[in-house]
């Protein structure tokens, strides 16, 4: 690898001098694609929903008004048992729009029952008005589990899969990272379309530390070192032949089988949606980092778990706490999503246990403490074209977050604003990757990756492409590739690049969001 980073630098040198501006990494990426040798760049183009290969569907499932089962909006009083009534008749009917019409509906209110309500079934969509005037106000917060454990106060809506993911093979082989094949001892009870979950849970010293390879383990990383490297991959079958499985999509994690990979099943809920809604808190007070079990999450709105191609778009979150958290979830997007009102404590994350998810145009302005990012054992997660506020970060809230893309992002850049705790460090593994990321706000000079001031700040060594903005410098001791420090690259997204080389061309949707972006900017 040190090799394989003189080669880059010397390529970058040669680009500077004859006036070029094409990333050499993105070259490296590009050759690697033809030979079948292994790229330093992860290849992200699978994150989204249906692999971002085609737009979110507008559905015309029967639509369910909550109107027609009792709730009346703008009267001041409480909504919650007629959406439910509303969602019980959707999910018998196997399939349902719950349709907000304009106006607001009171959630979880004075006299109601404080606690969540939950989606069973696939194909439930919750929609309003195209011009966002449908609200769901959440009068009342959600007390914690625990008072004394402030990350315990649940969201209000969340999504459930029916039964439990079974145990269906062990990994035969070694597998390399960014490759699609995978040999299985027994591939009897799988089938081609199958979704199906890789994973490994190993202490074993070598497999650790190569794991977060140069950093050396801290005593106080007590989750790594004592339950050891957490690692669950999301994928779906293509192709069987034999006990060779090929996946649609590419690992992202050298498998050994050695560290007793395991092959289960994935149960999960497939197109489940919001669309053009309003989530709205009665959060209004000073946010103060951990201050109190509701300051941290009283108002929490969206945890989606266990999904595939489903999706959150155009919806606002106003004075929440926590507004969108996703979870043991893949292949689906949240896109054009505004955070706005008070400040909170979480933006938008893609989290435990979740491969592939696409966060894509997610514009937090309230300056929520942790933005948009990842937290957990998330995998594969793509942030594209987002932006956030001067005075935050991006979130990498510890527990093992892997390979993460921060694509044409514009916001503040500030170490300590990860998030995580000790014991779950380091705050992000391998493979975090930030492309043409335009920094606001205060630059700082050789900003730290490990911190000298901070326990919090530890981070494997990223790689940084087109850093540009306000000035900002880096120990480049702590990052595993610096190229064009200050000066945005060609290409300008690597995620969009990606998928044009993977499908000849880029998707319209693609094309029509950035294009929103591009006019919006002029």
């Amino acid at each position: 690898m040190k090799i394989r980073k003189q080669i880059i630098l010397v390529v970058t040198l040669i680009i500077g001098l004859v006036g070029y501006s094409q990333s050499a990494l993105w070259e490296d990426f590009k050759k690697a694609s033809k030979t079948g040798k292994e790229s330093i760049l992860p290849d992200f183009s699978y994150a989204g929903y249906m692999h971002s290969e085609v737009a979110i569907p507008e559905v015309d499932y029967k639509i369910f008004n909550v109107c027609d089962f009792g709730a009346k909006p703008n009267d001041k009083k409480s909504d919650k048992k007629a959406i439910l009534k509303a969602l019980k008749k959707a999910e018998e009917n196997e399939s349902g729009i719950i349709y907000f019409p304009r106006g607001k509906y009171i959630v979880n209110g004075r006299r109601d029952k404080l606690e969540p309500f939950y989606i069973t079934s696939s194909n439930i969509v919750f929609r309003g008005e195209k011009d966002n005037s449908s609200v769901l106000f959440f009068q009342k917060d959600l007390p914690a589990a625990n008072p004394r454990q402030f990350w315990t106060c649940p969201y209000a809506i969340k999504t459930k899969a029916k039964g439990r993911n079974r145990l269906l093979t062990e990994v035969a082989s070694k597998a390399r990272r960014e490759t699609k094949k995978v040999a299985v001892k027994d591939a009897s009870e799988i089938s081609v379309g199958d979704w199906i979950e890789l994973s490994v849970l190993n202490n074993d010293p070598e497999l650790v530390n190569a794991d977060v390879s140069p950093l050396k383990l801290e005593p106080k990383w007590t989750s790594l070192i004592e339950k050891g490297v957490n690692i669950s991959l999301k994928h779906q079958v293509e192709k069987i032949d034999g006990n060779i499985l090929t996946l649609k999509e590419p690992i992202h994690y050298d498998i050994n089988p050695k560290h007793n990979w395991k092959v289960y099943s994935f149960k999960h809920l497939d197109h489940i949606g919001f669309e053009n809604l309003v989530f709205e808190g009665n959060w209004t007070r000073e946010f103060k980092h951990h201050e109190s079990a509701q300051g941290d999450g009283g108002w929490s709105i969206l945890q989606l778990s266990s999904l595939v191609n489903s999706w959150v778009k155009n919806c606002v979150f106003k004075n929440v706490n926590r507004a969108l958290s996703i979870k043991s979830s893949a292949a689906s997007t949240v896109l054009n999503v505004s955070v706005e009102g008070n400040k909170g404590h979480n933006c938008v994350q893609a989290g435990h246990k979740s491969t592939g998810i696409l966060l894509a145009k997610i514009n937090d302005k309230a300056g929520t403490h942790h933005s948009t990012g990842v937290e957990g054992n998330a995998i594969g997660t793509v942030v594209w074209r987002s932006t956030h506020a001067d005075n935050t970060s991006f979130e990498a809230h510890a527990s093992q977050p892997r390979c993460t893309l921060f694509d044409c992002v514009t916001g503040g850049f500030q170490s300590g604003r990860l998030g995580g705790s000790k014991k779950n460090l380091p705050n992000h593994g391998r493979y975090l990757v930030l492309w043409n990321y335009k920094e606001t706000g205060k630059p700082e000079v050789n900003f730290d990756f490990v911190s000298k001031r901070s326990e919090w700040m530890r981070v494997v060594p990223p790689i940084i492409v087109g850093f540009h903005g306000v000035g900002s410098t880096f120990n480049e001791k702590e990052v595993q590739f610096l190229e064009s420090l200050g000066k945005p690259v060609e290409p300008q997204s690597l995620f969009e690049e990606q998928l044009k080389l993977r499908l000849g061309k880029l998707p319209d949707w693609i094309i029509q969001e950035k294009n929103a972006v591009e006019e919006l900017a002029n």
